[in-house]
């Protein structure tokens, strides 16, 4: 149906495979390994649910900016080839998914829904009062792993839950770092506007200092959950590979060249996800 294939593009659904890996670690770390078929489907649904929900929300809420910023101004619900009502319809009906999927998952992901909803709601109006929008927006997608932990552990406030508390701040820092990087091509808009961002606050320069500095957090942060969970060989070098490849993303954005950001945030993004989904699930088989 058209409304559907609109809805699908509004939110850019085939990027949702991107974000799957963040759920899938806190998954795989939870339960030792493979969790069962049962677990990783609806733990799949929840998260691809949630994504849904945030970018839907976030266009509906962000139209009348989008309508104004010319890298925008062409998305669907400001040209008009999505309607506001479809895009409601798809964003609460992904809601009810999520919170059926929180229910199957078992109590505690249920109780942790109202939670969510704030991160997934909120984020859209970050930008309008604060300049740590960034690291909201990591921290809200650092929910995926944290949720996923909780799904298969039933617990998230015990020293044996650590690891999952250490993928969020993982998480944080390294999306915050991306979209540090993403928010430079948006500066003179910004400014014009009155929105928040750090690039806007204090320069495109510092905040590419800043998205390697957090950057450079994340990779010893996950330094610390190999050395912490005893990883193997796999893990330590899906690390490496990583830190390569965020090496290359800064090395690809310059203050005065920004026309590569996309190939920084998209591809490099994606693959950094899913070899830290396959170094996680090769360490864990391998113990």
């Amino acid at each position: 149906m058209k409304p559907i294939r609109d809805f699908l593009e509004l939110i850019k659904f085939e990027h949702t495979v991107f974000a799957l890996p963040f759920a899938y670690l806190g998954m795989l770390l939870a339960a030792g390994g493979w969790p069962g078929w049962r677990l990783f489907i609806w733990i799949t649904i929840a998260m691809a649910a949630a994504r849904t929900v945030a970018m839907g929300f976030n266009r509906i809420a962000d139209r009348w900016i989008d309508a104004r910023n010319p890298r925008t101004a062409n998305r669907p619900l400001v040209t008009g080839s999505i309607s506001l009502r479809t895009a409601w319809a798809g964003t609460l009906i992904a809601s009810l998914v999520l919170v059926l999927a929180a229910w199957v998952l078992g109590p505690l992901p249920l109780r942790l829904v109202p939670g969510a909803f704030l991160f997934l709601f909120g984020y859209s109006f970050t930008k309008r009062f604060t300049w740590l929008t960034h690291f909201l927006l990591g921290f809200t997608d650092g929910l995926a792993p944290l949720g996923a932990w909780a799904a298969v552990r039933g617990s998230l406030f015990t020293l044996a839950d650590l690891p999952a508390w250490i993928l969020l701040a993982v998480v944080t820092f390294w999306i915050g770092g991306f979209d540090l990087i993403y928010a430079c091509q948006d500066v003179p808009y910004d400014l014009q506007a009155g929105l928040f961002s750090i690039p806007a606050r204090f320069g495109i320069r510092p905040a590419l200092r800043l998205s390697e500095v957090s950057h450079a957090l994340a990779l010893l942060l996950l330094l610390g959950l190999g050395w912490y969970l005893g990883l193997g060989w796999p893990y330590w070098v899906g690390v490496f590979v990583v830190a390569g490849l965020l090496v290359l993303e800064h090395r690809l954005v310059h203050p005065e060249d920004l026309s590569r950001i996309d190939i920084a945030f998209f591809n490099v993004n994606s693959i950094i996800s899913l070899v830290l989904f396959v170094s996680i699930l090769g360490a864990l088989y391998l113990r």
